[in-house]
């Protein structure tokens, strides 16, 4: 299943907010050669699997996608919630690579 979807460096920008780096993605990275981002919240799979073809130019294999909740937290006896967000796995075909670490 190929999707050849063109969406706008505008569109591009709103579904992917930013990569996720921690010491389990580098590990994901390496291994599995699967990226994290943040992305929108009403972003689908197809979606992110255009955007970032687009953005970086290589070749997805398969995007997972999950909500993550956000933490209840208190601060001076109130009590509030960080907000829930999303993010996506996207995992890339073989020998390529995207540098998350790259400065704009």
């Amino acid at each position: 299943m190929s999707t050849a979807v063109k969406i706008s460096n505008e569109k591009i920008f709103s579904v992917l907010r930013a990569p996720r780096i921690s010491e389990k993605t580098a590990r994901l990275q390496e291994v599995s050669n699967q990226y994290v981002f943040e992305i929108s919240s009403t972003a689908t799979k197809a979606e992110v699997k255009a955007a970032v073809e687009q953005l970086f130019d290589v070749k997805v294999e398969g995007v997972n996608v999950l909500n993550v909740k956000g933490k209840n937290k208190s601060f001076r006896n109130r009590t509030g919630s960080r907000g829930s967000w999303r993010k996506a796995y996207v995992r890339l075909a073989d020998g390529q690579s995207i540098d998350v670490t790259a400065k704009a």
